[in-house]
């Protein structure tokens, strides 16, 4: 029987969120720029932005999936959840789960540095 680590668990749940939201980005690009902020899409172009956006959650969400720096990656992951859940305070009855998967990306990271 196998055995998972709460840190395996920990690490390909959070992946799998950000390798969704980044495939989903590419394939659906319109139904993810509003996640960015007005402000925001004022200043920069949305799709180059929501692309650079995915490429960052694939590169984070690989980092996890092979325990690469994943006190770091765990952290960012946080910090990325806490951004969207700041700045869109208008969709909480949405992301109200980044909550839970800031919370989840913090243990993560105190578990990897123990």
């Amino acid at each position: 029987m196998f055995k998972f680590s709460p840190s395996l668990l920990l690490r390909f749940g959070l992946a799998f969120t950000f390798l969704y939201a980044a495939t989903s980005g590419f394939i659906e690009p319109d139904s993810w720029i509003g996640f960015f902020p007005e402000w925001l899409r004022a200043i920069v172009p949305a799709y180059p932005m929501l692309t650079a956006f995915g490429i960052f959650e694939i590169v984070v969400a690989l980092a996890l999936i092979f325990d690469q720096y994943t006190y770091y990656a765990a952290y960012i992951y946080a910090l990325t959840m806490i951004g969207i859940i700041v700045s869109n305070p208008g969709a909480l009855i949405i992301s109200f789960r980044d909550i839970g998967l800031a919370f989840a990306a913090l243990a993560l990271a105190k578990l990897s540095k123990s």
